[in-house]
């Protein structure tokens, strides 16, 4: 992909996220679901904080972007799909599914081995869950899930278009199920036969370790019930649940410096 390209694909990522933080933080402050336990710009500094460290570090490692991968494979014809004729929609849609499936499977992946929990566990750590905590990644863990996406790019040669439309996808629903937003029970009920919603995200971030070993999707919500990690409802409910992680819940999780130093503690 030429470097005109990667800058569109970054200049769309960027409005589409700041327009959706923009939009939920309004209906946060409208429509909020529970009552913060610290105030808001002691979390937002380091949250935002990251995902600026993040954004220069993507663009520091172009070679790793999924879009130059996508667009390689696709100049080369490398990769399975590549070895068939799909009508495009086809070849969209089905690239679709099973980018979403990667990133589920990262997700368990990264809960499951020891040495990647220790650069995931920094997302946990958060003891308020807003919109801004889909920004909460760990540098080193940004990097390890580059790697992952695009190497099942290369070997599934999934289109660029996919590719593309994936990453502004991912994005906005991690913007909307992360947001402390009081979606109504019946829509809620309604979105979650499809959607990961942000009361299904929730009681992934609880302090109970069964609780926030569950409910992996960011996008579908078929992929937990399908492979036995859905979570219905928090044993202690929305409101009375804990968020964070016990050992860290009564530090300054909110500190950039304290976050980027996690995965060394």
């Amino acid at each position: 992909m030429t470097d005109p390209g990667l800058a569109l694909d970054a200049g769309v990522r960027l409005g589409f996220a700041v327009g959706l933080l923009l939009l939920f933080a309004v209906l946060e402050w409208l429509l909020p679901r529970r009552a913060r336990t610290r105030p808001r710009s002691q979390r937002w500094r380091g949250n935002i904080g990251v995902q600026l460290l993040n954004g220069l570090l993507e663009r520091l490692l172009p070679w790793l972007a999924p879009a130059t991968i996508a667009a390689f494979c696709a100049q080369h014809n490398v990769g399975l799909l590549h070895q068939f004729t799909l009508h495009p929609a086809v070849a969209l849609l089905l690239s679709l599914l099973i980018l979403d499936l990667v990133i589920y499977w990262q997700h368990r992946l990264f809960h499951r081995v020891p040495w990647l929990w220790r650069i995931h566990r920094m997302h946990h750590t958060d003891v308020d869950l807003d919109v801004t905590s889909a920004f909460r990644f760990h540098p080193m863990e940004i990097v390890a899930s580059l790697l992952i996406k695009s190497a099942a790019i290369a070997l599934l040669g999934i289109p660029l278009e996919a590719v593309l439309v994936f990453a502004i996808v991912l994005n906005g629903m991690a913007l909307f199920n992360h947001a402390n937003l009081g979606v109504p029970v019946a829509l809620d009920r309604c979105l979650r036969l499809l959607l990961v919603t942000p009361d299904m995200h929730r009681i992934h971030h609880s302090i109970e370790h069964h609780e926030h070993n569950s409910n992996f999707g960011f996008n579908l919500s078929c992929w937990d019930r399908l492979f036995g990690s859905y979570c219905s409802r928090p044993g202690a409910g929305q409101q009375q649940m804990i968020l964070g992680l016990g050992e860290t819940n009564s530090q300054n999780t909110g500190s950039l410096l304290w976050m980027l130093r996690q995965p060394f503690q």
